[in-house]
């Protein structure tokens, strides 16, 4: 499989690798205050800033890790709502699973069935036997997100200078949650 060319469809969603043509949707994400309130890495950022991170950090991690975070799109729209998906943590040595949604499509069950496709993706093709996720304890929708995943409380960490909670899941008790 050659990520660059992944496509993971949902019930409602088409997930892809992020491409230069995200830049101004991801900036203008960013810029709500309420999304960049549980980001956990500094809030709003320049548009210059999202550039870097896009083709360093998110397309640089497909060329060194095989894997990285994914753009999300609403079947149909060709429209960018967020991103989702796994990303390396060197310094943690753990994978961390991730995503972040436009706040119009907050409650709606799209962060669960995007993270459940990752969370399939990294066990079922990736081959991992376990995975994070770092939520800041005020976060209540995205731990209900994790919960719903089967995800575990593990610990509590200090990262980007605030607390953050940790959760993780195990590839066997993966497979036992609904809809997996």
């Amino acid at each position: 499989m050659s990520y660059s060319n992944l496509i993971i469809e949902t019930e409602r969603l088409l997930i892809r690798p992020f491409s230069m043509d995200d830049i101004k949707p991801a900036y203008v994400m960013n810029l709500d205050a309420e999304v960049s309130k549980y980001t956990g890495d500094g809030g709003i950022v320049s548009k210059k800033e999202i550039e870097r991170r896009i083709q360093e950090d998110v397309i640089g991690d497909y060329k060194k890790y095989g894997f990285g975070r994914l753009a999300v799109e609403l079947k149909g729209r060709n429209k960018f709502i967020g991103f989702t998906g796994l990303k390396y943590l060197e310094y943690m040595d753990e994978v961390d699973l991730g995503y972040r949604f436009m706040k119009e499509y907050w409650g709606k069950g799209i962060a669960t069935e995007s993270a459940r496709a990752c969370v399939n993706l990294g066990f079922e093709t990736l081959g991992l036997s376990k995975m994070i996720a770092m939520v800041l304890p005020e976060n209540r929708g995205s731990i209900r997100v994790l919960e719903k995943l089967n995800f575990e409380y593990e610990k509590d960490i200090i990262e980007n200078n605030q607390l953050a909670k940790v959760y993780s899941l195990i590839k066997e008790i993966a497979s036992t949650a609904k809809g997996l």
